[in-house]
């Protein structure tokens, strides 16, 4: 009986690849996320050589043999871990396969991440442009560059890599815990101290005013429903937000509000419900389509105040993604979704900090075209906004869970401190 008890023989590790990880693995955790993944599919691993840095400014270094029951078990083990850094001691380039169709990546593809990252070509290591996640990484035939590529945009005979040989992630490290947005980035609450990150905000804000970073702000239509459309414009005209991605619904109740005094036929000044103000932001939209553009309509004088008239007016680059359920929509709207992404992915190219405001679907979208290292700030009365963009991999954004005209209001004072 004693036999029957014994457990069973453990299965025989055929394949053994040895990997390093470099940087802050320890106080990042990403030491740990390592061999955890390796467990977690099945492996086993013996950490061959390890340098742990004397203090928070010295890196860290670890050599790792993994063992798993057979080649095919190895190739996910290693998929597993490359997104944490992971890079093979013994690789060799990158492998490259031709994309046999339009639209579609050939099998095998390699699926990238919102991180830093880099392939091997002819034994060098090149940086990846235009990083995103949920692409592919295309090479440039004539002069060797890499960079992501949605699978959209995928042509036939584009040279894409494949496999997770040739190529390594530099993960994103933790930020020093006195930092504002260190603190703040952690289990989403309503009782967090709101105060410490809003002059977080408005030094960054403050300081890609002043220099070469470009400010985003990603904004739903509660902007105007709650009455903070002058705190955005007083940001807008003293020159904090360079971009502005938004839906319909925001320009629409935005420019009702300039032409008609109401939004949601909601009249803003005295929060009482105007007759046949169910109409007002139909009529809004008819006015701006019959003078043909936003821009026009600035130009000719029927839209004299508001967001979307000082983005025209001080020069702020807006894009309005469409939806199925628009009213309209208003003529500068693209309803086009693959097109709103291919407009987002060039506007996005120079920001360094991104504003998220009010908006979940817009939030979400945007989030997914961010690289990593751009600080994302998501502000919602809905926790489950920030929640939603830290599952999907935008595990860089600090989410406050509160009202947005408290926030703006205390915003727009915090900058205005800095400028005194």
């Amino acid at each position: 009986m004693e036999e029957d008890r014994k457990p069973p023989p453990a299965q025989p590790m055929g394949a053994i690849e040895d990997v390093e990880v470099r940087g802050h693995i320890i106080d990042s955790l990403i030491l740990p996320k390592v061999l955890d993944g390796i467990t977690a599919a099945g492996g086993t691993f013996r950490i061959t050589d390890v340098a742990i840095g004397h203090d928070r400014a010295d890196p860290s270094y670890a050599r790792i043999e993994v063992q798993a029951r057979d080649a095919a078990a190895l190739a996910a083990i290693m998929a597993a871990i490359a997104d944490h850094g992971a890079v093979p001691v013994h690789g060799g380039d990158a492998s490259l396969a031709e994309a046999d169709m339009d639209g579609a990546f050939p099998e095998g593809f390699y699926s990238t991440t919102n991180q830093r990252t880099e392939v091997r070509r002819g034994g060098q290591w090149l940086a990846v442009d235009d990083q995103e996640m949920d692409c592919g990484i295309v090479v440039d035939a004539a002069t060797g560059a890499a960079r992501c590529l949605p699978m959209t945009d995928v042509k036939r005979g584009m040279p894409i890599v494949t496999g997770h040989v040739g190529v390594r992630v530099f993960p994103l490290e933790r930020q020093e815990q006195g930092h504002a947005f260190a603190f703040m980035n952690s289990a989403v609450s309503t009782e967090k101290p709101k105060g410490v990150v809003i002059r977080e905000i408005a030094r960054q804000l403050h300081a890609n005013r002043r220099g070469p970073g470009r400010s985003l702000l990603v904004g739903g239509p509660a902007i105007v429903h709650t009455g903070s459309g002058p705190l955005m414009c007083q940001l807008i005209r003293e020159g904090y937000l360079h971009k502005l991605f938004a839906g319909n619904a925001l320009a629409t109740h935005d420019i009702e509000q300039a032409l008609f005094g109401t939004s949601l036929g909601v009249n803003l000044r005295e929060g009482t419900i105007v007759d046949a103000g169910h109409e007002h932001h139909l009529r809004a939209i008819n006015r701006i389509r019959r003078a043909g553009s936003i821009r026009a309509a600035v130009e000719s004088g029927v839209l004299a105040s508001g967001i979307m008239h000082d983005c025209v007016k001080y020069g702020v680059e807006f894009h309005l993604s469409g939806s199925i359920r628009d009213d309209g929509p208003l003529p500068d709207v693209v309803t086009d979704a693959i097109e709103c992404q291919r407009i987002m992915r060039r506007q996005i190219r120079d920001v360094t900090f991104c504003l998220m405001v009010a908006t979940t679907l817009h939030s979400v979208a945007v989030g997914n075209l961010l690289p990593a290292n751009v600080k994302v700030v998501c502000v919602d009365i809905n926790p489950s906004t920030v929640i939603k963009l830290n599952d999907r991999g935008s595990f860089q954004t600090v989410g406050l869970v509160t009202d947005v005209e408290p926030f703006l209001r205390a915003l727009v004072a915090e900058v205005t401190k800095l400028e005194s």
